[in-house]
């Protein structure tokens, strides 16, 4: 028990050690390219909080590189300093010397989907909101609750907030669909309501569409019109939308499930954030496997050859694995494959690789 405690201990140092200086470099990097994407528009205060929204996403995305750069430096520490053949000569063969690591990594992975991951979305969602209110000065949001789904455009002329019943899978025609446009300074002048409204470029058109003015000191009712068809200035586009639907990482995973059921009866099509939703479930088993992988090639003593080739292939099977997982994943967006095969097959199989390679490898 108190050798278990000891390599979970050496382990969570190396760990935080690769993580905080992942850290370091990331916030470098990043900083430098929010100061040359904005140059001089902003201060150097807002730089710094683009960069502190933006960092926790791609650190989030670099785990498991983060984690078999840790399992490669604590293995290849503890064979320099012949703590692995102790450990070999007390009886301890190279699984149960990883019980205790493996344990820590199952541990640190629940507590990235669970805590880490809401931590990120939300950071990455103020992080787009200020990147857009900074390069355009207007705001496009769209999000989804159970009323429907809501819009909102801006520009110099003022903010629009658009409200449907459901949309097209693309998300460019809205049906049941309501517009209160409003003024720079905030209040309502204008609602339409709609049968339904389509976006072409620059504009929404609108079909059976009715309009009441709000002015001051009329009767809207009174003066209300109806349009056959009726064109509606829009800064708005079919990417935005779909990028707004597309990108499931600004969803915490607590909160996905309902996304993905507000989703599918507004009419849109879930399949994406449901390989997202899958993959996050399967993330600590394919950081398992990264632990693996990585004690499978540096496992041994530094006197034996070749240490840099194995760190080397260790590193290369890794990233070869994340990429395959990517694939997998893109695969099962499109419903080239199932969502269960394309999330947790490559987990798996990564894991059974790991374990192949570690029994090879192992000589106690």
């Amino acid at each position: 028990m108190i050798l278990h405690a000891y390599f979970a201990r050496k382990f969570l140092i190396f760990f935080g050690g690769v993580f905080g200086v992942f850290l370091l470099l990331l916030l470098l990097i990043d900083m430098v390219e929010q100061m040359r994407r904005f140059g001089g528009e902003i201060s150097f205060a807002e730089v710094l909080t683009l960069t502190a929204l933006n960092t926790p996403m791609g650190l989030y995305g670099i785990m498991p590189l983060i984690m078999i750069l840790a399992t490669v430096a604590m293995f290849l520490g503890l064979s320099r300093s012949s703590e692995l053949v102790v450990t070999r000569a007390v009886g301890r063969s190279s699984l149960r010397a990883l019980l205790a690591p493996f344990a820590v990594v199952i541990v640190i992975g629940a507590l990235t989907v669970a805590m880490f991951n809401p931590i990120v979305a939300a950071t990455s969602k103020r992080y787009e909101l200020l990147q857009e209110r900074y390069r355009s000065g207007g705001q496009e949001v769209f999000s989804i609750s159970s009323e429907g789904l809501w819009l909102r455009q801006g520009d110099e002329a003022g903010q629009t907030v658009i409200r449907a019943t459901r949309a097209a899978p693309d998300g460019t025609v809205l049906y049941d669909v309501t517009f209160l446009v409003h003024t720079p300074e905030g209040g309502p002048i204008q609602r339409i309501e709609a049968q339904s409204a389509e976006l072409v470029p620059g504009a929404w058109e609108l079909s059976q569409a009715k309009v009441w003015p709000l002015a001051a000191g009329i009767n809207p009712e009174a003066m209300a019109t109806r349009h056959e068809t009726l064109r509606l200035s829009s800064s708005l586009t079919m990417e935005r939308i779909r990028g707004s639907l597309g990108d499931p990482s600004v969803i915490s995973v607590w909160d996905m499930p309902a996304y993905i059921t507000q989703l599918e009866e507004a009419g849109f099509s879930a399949r994406r954030h449901a390989v997202w939703f899958q993959m996050e479930l399967a993330r600590p088993l394919f950081l398992v496997a990264m632990l693996l992988v990585g004690a499978g090639f540096t496992m041994r003593h530094v006197r034996f050859r070749n240490t840099g080739i194995a760190v080397l292939s260790a590193v290369i099977l890794g990233f070869t694995l994340y990429y395959i997982r990517n694939f997998a994943q893109i695969l099962g967006e499109t419903g080239q494959i199932p969502i269960v095969l394309a999330a947790w097959a490559p987990p798996v199989a990564s894991v059974m690789l790991g374990l192949g390679i570690l029994l090879i490898m192992e000589d106690g």
